[in-house]
C-alpha cells in the first residue's frame, strides 16, 4: 500500500526564539535557514607579478578577476582556495598566508583570500577565457570583475614585503554593502 506523501508547504514567518523572518514549513515546522555562502580565492604571484584571470562564465563575464569561487563541502577554505586556482588557472601554488576576510551582506558571501606563491605557468581553465600575470602597473583596473578584487589586489601590494599581518577586512565605507 503506498502513502500519498504530505504536502509541503513553506511561508516566511519568525520563529519562536529567532529575530527575523525566515522560511518554515507549515506542515513540519523545519526551518529553512538560507546563510551566507563563503568564496575562497587567492592573489597568487611570482617574479613580482600577480595573476589574474578572464571570466568565461557569468556573472561578469569577459572581466579579470583573482582564482575565487565558492567553496565546496567537505574542504577547509585552504583546499578551495588551491582547488579554484587549479579550476581557473591550472595554478599549483603554496598559499602563504590569510591576505583578508570581506562580508558582502548585499549578496550573502563572506570573501576569503590567501596570499600564495605560482610554482608554475599558469593557463585557462574551464572558467576562463585568458590568464595573464602583470605587474601593478599593468592591472585593468576598469575591467576588474568585482569590488573584492580591487580590495584583495590593494591589500596584497600593502603588505607584499611583508612576512606577517593581521588579515584586512572590508576597506573602510564598504563593510554594510547592503541592498
Amino acid at each position: 500500500m503506498s502513502q500519498t506523501p504530505t504536502p509541503v508547504s513553506f511561508a516566511q514567518q519568525i520563529p519562536d526564539g529567532e529575530d527575523r523572518e525566515r522560511r518554515v514549513c507549515q506542515t513540519c515546522g523545519f526551518i529553512d535557514y538560507v546563510n551566507p555562502r563563503i568564496v575562497a580565492g587567492v592573489v597568487a604571484h611570482r617574479d613580482g607579478r600577480i595573476l589574474l584571470c578572464r571570466r568565461a562564465i557569468e556573472p561578469r563575464k569577459g572581466y579579470w578577476t583573482l582564482p575565487a569561487g565558492f567553496m565546496e563541502l567537505g574542504e577547509s577554505v585552504e583546499e578551495g582556495a588551491a582547488r579554484e586556482a587549479r579550476e581557473e588557472a591550472n595554478a599549483e601554488l603554496t598559499l602563504e598566508t590569510l591576505l583578508a576576510v570581506y562580508s558582502i551582506p548585499r549578496i550573502g558571501q563572506v570573501q576569503i583570500f590567501y596570499r600564495a606563491a605560482l610554482l608554475n605557468a599558469p593557463s585557462p581553465g574551464p572558467e576562463s577565457t585568458d590568464v595573464m600575470m602583470v605587474t601593478w602597473d599593468e592591472i585593468p583596473w576598469k575591467d576588474l570583475a568585482f569590488p573584492s578584487v580591487k580590495w584583495a589586489l590593494e591589500h596584497y601590494r600593502e603588505t607584499a614585503d611583508r612576512a606577517a599581518f593581521a588579515p584586512f577586512g572590508n576597506p573602510a565605507g564598504t563593510d554594510r554593502l547592503t541592498r
